[in-house]
């Protein structure tokens, strides 16, 4: 008979919230992943976001690059953005920051 059985692993997220003064004008999420098939976590970057009126001074850019600095000193082997198909701006920058198209993202909303 097969069966299937179910355990908590341990998981870790960092929150990093932007600041003009004491307006937040920016965030984004790493959570930590720890797959049994590597020895090290991988790093899913969530929700990265700079204000309307702050972007295009490099804020983004900033932000992101903590995020990966951040990633990289948690021994992250991978770190993984995701973005919806219409978002071409998105998709852009992260290839400018080094990130590679690597496959698809498949989703259910529950």
């Amino acid at each position: 008979m097969i069966k299937i059985s179910k355990r908590f692993i341990k998981r870790r997220a960092i929150k990093f919230e932007v600041f003009d003064g004491r307006k937040k004008i920016g965030r984004a999420y790493l959570y930590l992943i720890k797959n049994d098939l590597h020895k090290k976590p991988y790093g899913l970057l969530e929700d990265i976001y700079i204000d309307e009126k702050y972007r295009g001074q490099g804020i983004g850019t900033k932000l992101l690059n903590e995020v990966i600095k951040k990633a990289r000193s948690l021994k992250c082997y991978k770190l993984i953005a995701t973005s919806r198909f219409e978002r071409k701006n998105i998709h852009n920058w992260y290839l400018k920051s080094g990130f590679k198209k690597y496959g698809y993202e498949f989703r259910i909303d529950l």
